[in-house]
């Protein structure tokens, strides 16, 4: 069993119950006022600009090296119309879970994908997990704010999320023995998620972390692309 794996998809996975722990700490434990109004929304909008250079980076490159125009275009349109369907299911039912099942919707494929590329462009692999791990947090910050106002308690929030830590480790090793001997299956996984992620980052991040009045959201947004820029041309 490969232990590098484990430790990427560890840290993928971790980030999601760190990102309950944070917002727990800033609904729970700090006043509010506009500081931390602009603290949650940047770190949100951060986390838009690192899920973005995920899909311009990693994603979306590895399916056009490996698939052709029609491909591309099947998997990402397949992506992008099965999240707004499952999203919108989600919405009407007023179920207490949507919020959380529609975070689960990008990470388990995504999971996947990192198993599957780590046997090939360990590199690669590495780089995918912390976009993952960085894309979980403001991903998991609201869900965990979401569940909590819907009446969920705090202590059994956090309990969900320290459980679906591990479904990132689980889905790479599914993905690595599996899937790494079929590139082609990878690429139309990796561009189905970026499909789905965009959609999920236009419909739901994006709108959650704008204040108006407020230009340092933006700004968040564009350091967040940044730093996947640089973790690019670093690793």
């Amino acid at each position: 069993m490969p232990l590098k794996l484990i430790l990427f998809s560890g840290f993928a996975g971790a980030t999601v119950f760190i990102g309950g722990l944070l917002a727990n700490m800033f609904d729970h434990h700090i006043k509010d006022s506009p500081v931390k109004a602009q603290l949650v929304h940047t770190l949100m909008s951060f986390g838009a600009g690192i899920i973005l250079s995920a899909l311009a980076l990693v994603l979306v490159p590895k399916g056009m090296d490996e698939l052709g125009v029609w491909g591309v275009m099947g998997s990402f349109s397949f992506g992008a119309i099965l999240f707004m369907l499952i999203d919108r299911k989600l919405a009407s039912s007023g179920s207490q879970q949507a919020t959380l099942l529609a975070m689960m919707m990008d990470f388990v494929p995504e999971s996947i994908a990192l198993g599957a590329v780590f046997a090939i462009e360990p590199q690669m692999a590495l780089l995918l997990a912390i976009f993952i791990g960085l894309q979980n947090l403001p991903e998991s910050f609201n869900s965990f704010r979401n569940l909590v106002r819907s009446g969920f308690s705090v202590r059994k929030t956090l309990t969900i999320f320290f459980g679906l830590s591990f479904f990132g480790v689980i889905s790479a090793l599914i993905g690595h023995f599996l899937l790494s001997q079929h590139p082609n299956i990878t690429a139309h996984l990796m561009t189905f998620a970026s499909g789905g992620i965009l959609y999920l980052l236009i419909q739901d991040i994006i709108p959650e972390s704008k204040l108006d009045n407020n230009y340092l959201t933006s700004l968040g947004a564009s350091l967040g692309f940044l730093v996947g820029v640089v973790g690019e041309m670093v690793i």
